[in-house]
């Protein structure tokens, strides 16, 4: 992320210089390039919306295939840009995307867009950036925002002619700047060397060489229930005998967590634990009151993933443990965070209800 927030500021340099034929290219070199080669150009700022173009949609002639591959293409950048920056502030707020809404929401926009003469759009980094750095919270903002475009557009163009490019480019730069998470990288250092080797060639690669679209492994995840008589517990889609503990939801993370894949763990999760509330109330079961993280066998713990886990951990092996000791996370599990197997969290926390008055 750090890396898109610098080349996002290295872009509104046109804008700081007046620059009006800019390369459209990504990398700090052709963007510094562009910025010595070119001079001062400003133009007139058009006035009015966008002609409709709905009577331009036809479904046959020579080009139509490549139309489609063209759209199919295009729609599936578009989508992957708009969950990828939606991912980002969901990270910093502390909120979950869904990906289904995000495809519909996208698609609707565009096919809105498409009958009057836009180009194709999706979740914009800057823009994005600035609505959070004015404080919007909700859909409304962007109602406000739409309202506020088309009165510009329609009536208010002319008083922008003279205003410098510079105090847009500023405002971009302003907000997106704040993006950039060192003091995560001090800490990443300070956990995990290798981590922080890995996190800095992303930025460099992302800064020189653009980034490519790659895709995390997901973590595998599975809800964990009891063997009755014994302190096992077992995949419950696997083990029919296994028994959901009442007021519990045990889940096992059967695969590294490095920071590629915690964002997705942490969606995961949960949406396991609202898929298990709603079934529990359907069902009348018992209130969901504790989420235990079997840890078993899992080696590797990064340090964002670390900002995931702030509920109980059963058998973290020592690595883990290593970790959870050089960053500031452990401090928030407390005295009874940590167990040395499934079986002896759920008897402890229960023990812990039964005493409370």
């Amino acid at each position: 992320m750090a890396g898109a927030t610098v080349l996002v500021s290295l872009q509104q340099l046109k804008g700081f210089l007046g620059i009006s034929h800019f390369t459209t290219k990504m990398e700090i070199i052709p963007v510094l390039s562009s910025v010595f080669s070119h001079k001062d150009e400003i133009g007139k700022l058009p006035m009015g919306v966008n002609p409709p173009s709905s009577n331009m949609l036809c479904f046959h002639g020579p080009y139509l295939a490549v139309a489609i591959k063209t759209g199919i293409v295009a729609g599936i950048l578009s989508l992957t840009e708009g969950i990828a920056v939606g991912g980002t502030f969901a990270a910093l707020e502390n909120y979950q995307v869904d990906g289904n809404k995000e495809l519909m929401a996208i698609g609707l926009m565009n096919i809105a867009g498409s009958c009057s003469s836009c180009y194709i759009t999706t979740g914009s980094f800057s823009r994005s950036a600035v609505n959070r750095n004015a404080g919007a919270k909700t859909v409304v903002s962007n109602i406000i925002m739409a309202a506020a475009v088309l009165v510009t557009l329609l009536f208010l163009m002319p008083l922008f002619y003279y205003t410098p490019n510079v105090i847009l480019a500023a405002i971009i730069i302003a907000s997106v700047i704040e993006l950039i998470d060192y003091q995560s990288a001090f800490l990443l250092w300070k956990v995990d060397k290798l981590d922080f080797l890995a996190c800095l060639c992303s930025f460099l690669g992302v800064l020189f060489i653009s980034a490519p679209w790659v895709s995390p492994l997901e973590p595998n995840t599975m809800a964990l229930g009891n063997i009755p008589g014994t302190q096992i517990y077992h995949n419950l889609s696997r083990y029919k005998e296994a028994l959901r503990v009442p007021s519990f939801f045990i889940l096992a993370v059967e695969s590294p967590v490095y920071f590629a894949n915690s964002t997705y763990l942490q969606e995961r999760i949960l949406r396991w634990v609202c898929e298990e509330e709603e079934r529990r109330e359907v069902n009348n079961e018992s209130q969901l009151k504790c989420t235990i993280l079997d840890m078993t066998g899992r080696k590797i713990l990064e340090k964002r993933s670390l900002q995931v886990f702030l509920l109980v951990l059963a058998n973290p092996v020592g690595n883990v443990m290593r970790k959870l000791h050089q960053s500031s996370i452990l401090k928030s599990f407390g005295p009874n965070g940590l167990h040395l197997s499934v079986g002896e969290a759920v008897a402890d926390i229960s023990s812990q209800w039964k005493a409370q008055p």
